[in-house]
């Protein structure tokens, strides 16, 4: 095994693997990296013991490794998958991910996104902010990133998002954060990017909908709020739940600082399903994740 600096520094392997539940999987796996000359440095799996599904992650060195990195998908599909019916994708540690950012006139979301990744924590990169509005243009200023402008009505929306998916191709983005973008993608463009895009929202669905959700729960005197992020389908807001966390609140609390609470809890939570994303630490399966 290596180091965390090792594995973040070389040029690896990811897999990420689900099929039946049945013995062996593991080091059928295993030794398909080991005979070929690779090092494993991070292995996770789980079992679905009531659909009697297995799950994997694994992740190796290329260093030594004998297959060709553009032969090794179909390789693993010749000797493991086929006969084992795995599901399975492959990426490559030195490939960063090219991420675009969708907002309307809130900031917060956006902020900590771009704080994120011009401090480095992520491997990743971020050419492209898309707005419905035109606010948030200072700030991809700010952070030197192109910023696109696509005003929508109902009249022009399926224009206007044919316009925004040549834009993404142009730009060749992998993923996409709605970093509090109001407005509903429609199923034809999440077509374009299964469990490819990720979106916040606050947890007072389906009891406090509207504009002004955080107000409905004061007037209720809720005693906890939350945040969930999820991967975006044609269902609204029923996708495959990602990260979600909760903060207590009190009658002590004011309107405005259960928004903030809200929106403090929207940023860590929409950070942590994005940089999951990002290591490829996330596997769909129906409309649930297994998150590594």
């Amino acid at each position: 095994m290596q180091d965390a600096q090792n594995v973040k520094n070389g040029q690896n392997a990811i897999l990420l693997m689900h099929c039946p539940d049945q013995s062996g999987i593991v080091a059928v796996v295993t030794d398909f990296i080991n005979i070929n000359g690779g090092n494993i440095l991070y292995l996770d799996q789980y079992v679905d013991r009531e659909n009697h599904i297995f799950f994997m992650r694994v992740e190796w060195d290329l260093t030594h490794f004998i297959i060709p990195e553009d032969r090794i998908e179909e390789y693993f599909h010749t000797l493991c998958a086929k006969k084992y019916e795995m599901n399975f994708s492959l990426y490559f540690s030195h490939k960063t991910p090219r991420m675009a950012i969708f907002v309307s006139k809130m900031s917060h979301c956006l902020y900590d996104l771009l704080a994120r990744y011009t401090a480095g924590e992520w491997d990743v990169e971020i050419p492209l902010i898309v707005s419905n509005h035109p606010d948030m243009e200072i700030a991809a200023g700010r952070f030197g990133i192109d910023y696109k402008y696509f005003p929508i009505t109902a009249e022009n929306k399926k224009e206007q998002e044919a316009a925004e998916l040549a834009l993404l191709h142009e730009y060749r983005i992998d993923f996409i954060v709605l970093a509090r973008y109001m407005q509903i993608v429609s199923p034809e463009f999440i077509s374009h990017y299964p469990n490819s895009i990720i979106n916040i929202h606050h947890s007072f669905l389906p009891a406090f909908v509207g504009a002004k959700p955080y107000h409905a729960a004061f007037e209720r005197g809720v005693k906890l709020i939350g945040a969930t992020s999820h991967y975006v389908t044609a269902d609204l807001d029923s996708g495959p739940i990602i990260e979600q966390d909760i903060t207590r609140v009190s009658h002590k609390d004011t309107i405005n600082t259960l928004v903030r609470k809200g929106r403090d809890l929207e940023k860590i939570v929409l950070s942590r399903a994005v940089e999951k994303h990002i290591e490829r630490k996330i596997l769909v399966y129906q409309n649930k994740t297994v998150v590594f």
